[in-house]
């Protein structure tokens, strides 16, 4: 339902957006961590009901315990009150961050999507992402995660395996833009 809501109003503030632009925004959006932000500004951990163990690990302080307890409400306020109720709690909750959300700035925050476009446009194969290793407790665990391609690879670590793995993306940018200074760099001194 969330995701509804949210493709909506994207598709109503970017009439002109293209597929991929509204794509990303509303993947951006809809992420767990940005759900999680919206959660703990109104306080909806202080509501949820845990066991001992969740309660000792954290679980009201969770992104995904946070970010499924807001889609779970948005749920239903649908069921309860329809699609306009439904629209305007998540409106309201969301409002920072659809307000702040532009197609740039959604393509500038997925850098695997980044990655990935491209080694597409230098007709290069996709990058592989692999967890490395994983290390510390499972409420605490931190994942080290390599991402390769054709002729590189680089690692990084996270909270999560996906966050790990767009931290490696960022730093494969990151290499391929020095690499790509470099041989223009290069170029002109032999030119």
């Amino acid at each position: 339902m969330l995701g509804l809501v949210v493709a909506d109003y994207l598709c109503k503030a970017y009439p002109g957006g293209t597929e991929g632009e509204l794509s990303r925004m509303k993947h951006r959006l809809v992420s767990a961590s940005t759900l999680a932000e919206a959660s703990l500004r109104l306080n909806l951990g202080d509501f949820l009901r845990f066991g001992r163990g969740e309660e000792k690990s954290g679980g009201r302080r969770k992104d995904a315990l946070l970010a499924d307890v807001l889609e779970a409400i948005t749920g239903a306020i649908f069921v309860d009150g329809g699609l306009a109720a439904a629209t305007g709690f998540v409106q309201q909750a969301l409002g920072e961050e659809l307000q702040k959300v532009t197609p740039s700035a959604a393509a500038e925050a997925d850098y695997k999507t980044m990655l990935q476009e491209k080694l597409q446009a230098e007709r290069r194969p996709a990058p592989k992402y692999c967890v490395v290793e994983s290390l510390g407790p499972p409420h605490r665990r931190t994942f080290h995660v390599e991402v390769s391609w054709d002729n590189g690879s680089v690692r990084a670590e996270g909270r999560s395996k996906k966050i790990a793995e767009a931290a490696a993306a960022k730093e494969a940018l990151a290499l391929m833009r020095a690499d790509d200074k470099g041989v223009n760099t290069r170029e002109q001194i032999t030119g």
